[in-house]
């Protein structure tokens, strides 16, 4: 068999945990030479990102305040796939409006990335918004959420601050730089209706 040609079959699976926004699992899995190895992967709803620019593209950011990392990041308004079967674009809509009380008319794919490969199934989907208007932010209630602080940046310096390591989120990473390269002229965006071959959908199946 030539390189490139194995297709990795799952010889067994179990599952590890379940949570309420993640699963792990561990498959065994048939390498090139016949042996298996454990691969153990993170299940996860998917998400979606909004880069939401204004008439003098600048960017509408949030600073939101990340356990994992023990700190407070720059980031575009993102939120999960809380549902199984659930249309990306509604749900980018719903967590544009809930985090930085915006409302867009006009929506289209700009870019897709799974951001750990690796051991994660997560795959999000950051979309391009614009014709906005303000509209009423919904109560946050006293989760994390209700310390979101949010700011217009200009798209020049959210690339700088990219650069300069001050946005290290690797979807805002991701739709940033991809915004600056459509503006350069360098590619377009998609329709909403464009392929997404990559959305998870196995913890998803566990939750509907």
């Amino acid at each position: 068999m030539k390189p490139g040609e194995h297709d990795f079959p799952v010889a067994s699976s179990k599952d590890i945990y379940t949570g309420r926004v993640m699963a792990v699992r561990a498959d065994q899995v048939v390498m090139p030479g016949g042996r298996e190895a454990t691969r153990e992967i993170l299940e996860h709803p998917g998400a979606v990102a909004v880069a939401a620019v204004d008439p003098d593209d600048r960017l509408m950011m949030i600073l939101q305040y990340r356990h994992a990392v023990r700190r407070r990041l720059w980031e575009m308004p993102a939120g999960l796939l809380d549902h199984a079967g659930e249309d990306p674009a509604a749900a980018a809509a719903r967590e544009l409006e809930e985090e930085s009380g915006l409302r867009a008319a006009e929506w289209s794919v700009l870019v897709d990335c799974v951001s750990s490969p690796g051991f994660s199934e997560e795959a999000i989907r950051v979309f391009l918004a614009s014709g906005l208007t303000e509209v009423t932010r919904p109560d946050l209630g006293d989760d994390e959420e209700a310390d979101l602080e949010t700011r217009w940046i200009p798209l020049a310096e959210a690339v700088a601050m990219v650069l300069r390591g001050e946005i290290v989120n690797a979807t805002t990473v991701a739709g940033v730089l991809a915004l600056q390269a459509v503006r350069d002229g360098h590619g377009h965006t998609r329709p909403l209706d464009a392929a997404w071959p990559d959305r998870p959908t196995r913890f998803a199946a566990r939750t509907s």
